[in-house]
């Protein structure tokens, strides 16, 4: 993998931007950090990456929010089995054409198809970065 160290927020998004670019549709992101890392920060600068207009939020009560169709944003921290996740139709997106950017991947693995792409974020300071991709 390789590493981007970011100083700011902004530079987070700025690299988010520019990954975008080198992801397509039908891909599927998973997305590593704990809690504040700066993953719904890294979504936002995909999000503005694929042209979307949209500020991405954390979709933490809601599972997964969807911009436009081409960018579907889950946070599955509060899925507690993969059946769940299923019941709730998050699986039904993988094959819709957007791209999936999925935050705690691990609570619905099963689900996930083959191939999917993995960024980790790091906090390795109050506002430095880490970024593995």
């Amino acid at each position: 993998m390789k590493k981007f160290v970011s100083e700011s927020a902004e530079q987070t998004r700025e690299f988010a931007k520019n990954y975008a670019a080198t992801l397509r549709g039908g891909d599927v992101l998973l997305l590593d950090g704990e809690m504040g890392a700066g993953k719904t920060v890294f979504v936002q600068g995909l999000a503005a990456g694929l042209g979307i207009s949209e500020t991405p939020t954390s979709p933490t009560y809601a599972y997964m929010n969807d911009y436009d169709g081409r960018l579907f944003h889950y946070d599955c921290y509060r899925i507690e089995t993969p059946e769940q996740a299923e019941r709730l139709g998050l699986a039904d997106y993988f094959d819709m054409g957007g791209i999936c950017v999925i935050e705690w991947w691990q609570n619905i693995a099963p689900l996930l198809p083959e191939n999917c792409k993995r960024v980790r974020i790091k906090k390795i300071g109050e506002n430095a970065r880490e970024i593995e991709f």
